[in-house]
């Protein structure tokens, strides 16, 4: 899985399994944001919708139990 962390100037930050890849801004597509799961096919990165929305709610659910225990 490939999830953009963040962006740094014209770098995009990607998370991967074998460890953190830095790609040009430019590559991406323009609506990508912060925690997107990205795939790489053919020769270009699209936002892998249902994956990123799984990934969202399971960490809303983590944080709504963590919250919970204080």
């Amino acid at each position: 899985m490939i999830i953009l962390e963040r962006f740094e100037g014209d770098i995009a930050v990607l998370e991967t399994d074998d460890g953190i890849a830095n790609v040009s801004r430019t590559e991406l597509p323009e609506e990508a944001c912060d925690g997107d799961v990205l795939v790489f096919s053919g020769d270009c990165w699209s936002i892998d919708r249902e994956k990123t929305n799984e990934r969202r709610a399971a960490m809303r659910s983590r944080m709504r139990r963590l919250i919970k225990k204080k």
